[in-house]
């Protein structure tokens, strides 16, 4: 990978409804322009994602979504409002962000749910994507949230169990249900309850039950990633940042992320002409390899390059794998 680079420039974008996006820029000032989308939603961006580009040839953007990293207002605190927080805000906000600085088209790079917001960026606006790679695909179907919180269970009974009977009861407060539903977080048709009520704890007034909540959450998400043997990335989230991630993770994956089942592999034509790269691990049991295969199979453009004994969090072969698709965007 490459060495550590410092951001040359930075700032916070008002992008309206009282939310301020963080951005950074890195890299060659007159080299290709770049964006890296975080997952999570609500992780928030990581310095890491510099080494993955050349320097020398890329003008790379980082930003913080809405409500997370360096973003504001945060989503741990339980005055932001969620409301403003949705697919469709994401998108226009990395729309102004081009806007802002004065980029006509740019290359995407993201994974997990970076890479759903990438596909719904670049449906919306292809005009403005001159590549796409990806790693870790999804596309939030409401299949895909409801095999992440509730059908990878078989894998880990035990720790699924520990999840549903947290979504269940309400820490200090007894055994009864918390059954309270923060504004805009009632969940679609056909979405997980259990995710529903993991939203509705994240917006209960009592700090406690939320710290819990939020254990909890990230406890399950971490059992699903432990055959990989990459430690607790989620549970070693901390106070604010975990709070906020989970906030808006349960927000956005009980209303489906607002897309219709299957719209973006349906659009996926949208894309004709945009060059694609994507990288999955065949061991993904976060996000199975079939939502990469099918995209795949929708858009002509892209190369799916799978990894064999590599999960979510990938490992060396899949760096290898995205810095070559990356260097080979540099040239191009």
């Amino acid at each position: 990978m490459y060495p550590e680079t410092a951001p040359y420039d930075q700032g916070l974008l008002d992008v309206g409804d009282g939310n301020r996006v963080h951005w950074e820029v890195s890299g060659n000032p007159s080299g290709r322009p770049a964006l890296v989308v975080h997952g999570g939603p609500g992780s928030g961006s990581s310095p890491h994602n510099r080494r993955y580009f050349d320097p020398e040839a890329y003008r790379l953007v980082l930003f913080d979504q809405r409500g997370c990293g360096r973003s504001t207002p945060h989503a741990s605190d339980p005055a932001a409002d969620m409301g403003v927080n949705t697919t469709a805000h994401l998108v226009a906000d990395m729309e102004r962000l081009r806007e802002h600085l004065g980029i006509d088209r740019w290359l995407l790079y993201g994974g997990s749910w970076g890479s759903t917001l990438i596909l719904a960026y670049a449906q919306a606006h292809p005009e403005r994507v001159s590549a796409i790679v990806l790693n870790g695909v999804t596309t939030t179907r409401r299949s895909e949230i409801h095999w992440l919180y509730e059908g990878a269970a078989r894998f880990f009974p035990e720790a699924h169990a520990r999840f549903r009977a947290g979504a269940g009861t309400v820490a200090g407060a007894g055994t009864e249900p918390w059954t309270g539903v923060e504004a805009g977080t009632e969940p679609g048709a056909g979405v997980s309850g259990l995710v529903a009520a993991y939203a509705a704890l994240m917006g209960h007034p009592d700090l406690a039950v939320r710290r819990q909540a939020a254990a909890d959450w990230c406890a399950w998400e971490d059992a699903v990633l432990s055959l990989e043997g990459m430690g607790t990335p989620y549970i070693d989230r901390v106070d604010d940042t975990r709070l906020g991630f989970v906030r808006i993770c349960s927000h956005f994956f009980a209303h489906g992320a607002w897309l219709e089942e299957g719209a973006l592999l349906r659009d996926a034509h949208r894309l004709a002409g945009i060059p694609g790269v994507l990288v999955h691990g065949r061991g993904d049991l976060a996000g199975p390899l079939d939502t990469a295969w099918e995209l795949a199979r929708a858009w002509p453009d892209a190369r799916l390059r799978v990894i064999e004994g590599a999960g979510h969090l990938g490992g060396e072969e899949t760096r290898k794998h995205l810095l070559s698709a990356l260097d080979g965007f540099a040239k191009g």
